[in-house]
């Protein structure tokens, strides 16, 4: 099994950076992808970044040119850098992974920009 521990979520202003950090433990393959998706209230779950273990990325529209996904294969941990925050970025972020049938969420960390 492979389990997903997440931290980052918070407040901050709009403008304001916010940093989520994703770590896998378990029975990790090596050849992955790991990514994050958001959900505000009243909303679908929607694709933010996702990155494959090979170091390829795929950005929602929304987020390109303000958030930056990135991982350490060592360390099986994914990040998204969240700059110039808006209020329309508030969601909970759920972290993903994904191994060839395999998909495995995080409970999600709450992200809340104040406008």
């Amino acid at each position: 099994q492979v389990q997903l521990a997440e931290s980052g979520g918070g407040l901050v202003q709009a403008g304001g950076s916010l940093r989520l950090s994703c770590a896998a433990s378990g029975s990790i393959f090596r050849f992955n992808a790991m990514g994050w998706h958001r959900q505000a209230p009243g909303k679908q779950r929607e694709l933010v970044a996702t990155i494959t273990s090979g170091g390829s990325t795929d950005y929602a529209d929304s987020v390109k040119g303000r958030f930056t996904i990135s991982r350490d294969n060592a360390k099986n941990t994914v990040y998204l850098q969240m700059n110039s925050l808006k209020p329309a970025d508030t969601a909970v972020y759920y972290c993903r992974y994904t191994s060839g049938f395999r998909v495995v969420w995080g409970q999600g960390t709450p992200v809340t920009v104040s406008s």
